[in-house]
């Protein structure tokens, strides 16, 4: 339990900084206008995330995935709010989408692996 608590707190305090930078990040080419309607609701996402505002930011993040679906960075950041509100389904959907979009991404990277390391753990402990 304490190694899951540890890599929960260690998770939660990548969130702020991960976030900031996969904001930074794009992927494939869309509509100028669309990728930047969808980063302004991401780095409105982050401003709401950082002060613990986790219903906002997911409502910002999934309107960036809505305008831009091919948006790696915008879903992994939903994933991280849905994980941060304790609906696991959902951010490891979040999670796949990004990871889909951008394989290569270490960021993405890095944060599913951290993810699906609790989240396989819970499900091994439900189903013992």
């Amino acid at each position: 339990m304490a190694n899951s608590s540890t890599l929960f707190s260690r998770k939660v305090a990548f969130a702020s900084v991960l976030a900031l930078a996969l904001a930074l990040l794009s992927t494939a080419p869309v509509s100028a206008d669309r990728r930047a309607d969808a980063r302004s609701q991401v780095d409105f996402g982050i401003e709401l995330a950082q002060k613990g505002l986790w219903k906002e930011a997911e409502f910002r993040w999934e309107k960036a995935v809505e305008l831009d679906p091919t948006y790696g960075s915008a879903w992994n950041n939903l994933g991280i709010a849905y994980e941060q509100q304790g609906k696991f389904a959902e951010a490891k959907k979040a999670y796949d989408k990004a990871m889909a979009i951008d394989p290569k991404n270490n960021f993405i990277r890095q944060n599913y692996d951290m993810f699906m390391e609790i989240y396989d753990r819970q499900n091994r402990r439900r189903n013992s």
